[in-house]
């Protein structure tokens, strides 16, 4: 009886012997998923275009044109995940100083009067000389072969008044490059942006201001 306990024993313990353990050291086997990737982009103006177009409040010496504001300096980084859209971001800083008029309908002269009534009334770079805009979410769907119909959400701060904001947006993608494309509207009064008075000035413009970009990125 005690030597088939024995030989029994010694089964077990050869068994156990063969059967490989864990070691610690060694990493667990990666999933066969792989997370998607996260491509960043860095803005590019001397390729793109943002500007605010702000429609006319009334006639005045300048007979009632439209003003079409563009911003002359601005940076950003741009960050989205071609496989999923989301993680996705979008952080924009335009120098106030920066935004002049470019509506042929105006001479030099015209422009220089009113670039001067931006900077001194409206904008007041000396005070607050950035507005910026920093993504808080973005959403959307892919619209076709490196194409993307996306809404993002953020906050937009422009004379130190922060207000959250959506900009329908539509991304292209082509090899290392990115396209954005949109337009939305603010009101003046919710940023406290003043316009100079009928009297003497020549930025007179109705509360919504409409703001149009097409913004190239280049991969980081």
């Amino acid at each position: 009886m005690r030597f088939r306990l024995c030989v029994l024993s010694l089964l077990l313990f050869s068994l156990v012997a063969f059967i490989p353990l864990p070691n610690p050291a060694t990493p667990a086997r990666a999933s066969n998923a792989h997370p998607a990737a996260t491509t960043r982009y860095r803005l590019d103006p001397s390729q793109s275009k943002f500007v605010a177009h702000a429609l006319r409040g009334g006639l005045l010496w300048f007979k009632g044109h439209d003003h079409l504001v563009a911003a002359r300096d601005f940076s950003g980084e741009a960050e989205i995940t071609t496989d999923a859209i989301s993680p996705a971001s979008l952080l924009l800083d335009v120098k106030s100083e920066s935004m002049a008029e470019t509506n042929a309908v105006f001479t030099d002269q015209q422009k220089q009067i009113i670039d001067k009534e931006l900077r001194e009334i409206v904008l007041l770079p000396a005070r607050y000389p950035d507005i910026t805009f920093k993504s808080t979410e973005v959403k959307g769907k892919a619209g076709g072969s490196n194409e993307y119909d996306l809404k993002i959400g953020g906050d937009l701060t422009l004379l130190g008044v922060t207000r959250h904001i959506e900009i329908p947006t539509h991304v292209t993608i082509s090899g290392n490059d990115l396209r954005a494309r949109g337009e939305f509207s603010i009101n003046r009064s919710d940023f406290k942006v003043k316009a100079t008075s009928a009297v003497h000035g020549m930025i007179r413009v109705r509360n919504k201001i409409k703001f149009n970009f097409d913004i190239v990125a280049h991969q980081i």
